[in-house]
């Protein structure tokens, strides 16, 4: 992954949805735990909010209702990438708590394998490196590319956000890596020339 030279690159994973066994995943919004995370997240302007330039997002409503406020708050247009989207689980659909997390176990440890369906790790992980690729082009073809064009941030989920960070820091796949269990709304810091991960997960509305 050498496209975008010195950008920094921030992937964050959306925060609190409202869950409906009625409503298909892709379409769950954030709820309002969710929305006041995000903006309680708007306050960080010095630790890392402020030198965003550019923001990426998942077609999923509950990353687009986070890149959209963080949008608002910047100024900044959302360019949508379906790419971004979170692992495929429309073969089971919503599963309760409990259930979802035995089989996002196997997912993470059964990486070349499909389970109950879903898509697996390793295609998913592959997706998601593509998809950030596309978005270093991207950015560059904007006139972006290096500190000049400031850091860029990618609204996304966060079992690819998983996926991509075991990646950039060359670790196999492993839910080890997995971000916090707070519902979402955590982020990294990355760069892609070299592939490089800066710390771990961390929550979007923590003061650093």
């Amino acid at each position: 992954m050498s496209e975008g030279k010195n950008t920094r690159y921030y992937f964050i994973s959306h925060p609190n949805v409202q869950i409906s066994a009625e409503v298909p995943v892709p379409q769950w919004p954030l709820s309002e735990l969710g929305r006041r995370r995000m903006h309680a997240a708007l306050k960080q302007q010095e630790a890392w909010l402020g030198n965003i330039g550019a923001i990426f997002s998942s077609a999923e409503r509950k990353a687009l209702d986070s890149a959209e406020i963080l949008a608002g708050h910047l100024g900044l247009p959302v360019q949508v990438l379906e790419a971004l989207g979170e692992n495929d689980r429309s073969a089971t659909g919503f599963l309760p708590p409990a259930e979802f997390e035995q089989v996002a176990d196997e997912f993470f440890a059964r990486p070349e394998q499909s389970v109950r369906g879903w898509e697996t790790a390793a295609a998913a992980q592959a997706r998601i490196v593509g998809a950030v690729q596309q978005v270093a082009r991207s950015h560059a073809s904007q006139g972006g590319e290096g500190d000049e064009g400031g850091a860029v941030a990618i609204l996304s989920h966060g079992a690819v956000g998983t996926l991509l960070y075991c990646h950039l820091a060359g670790l196999p796949i492993s839910r080890r890596w997995d971000q916090p269990a707070n519902g979402g709304g955590n982020f990294y810091r990355f760069e892609l020339n070299p592939p490089r991960v800066h710390g771990t997960w961390q929550p979007i509305d923590a003061a650093l």
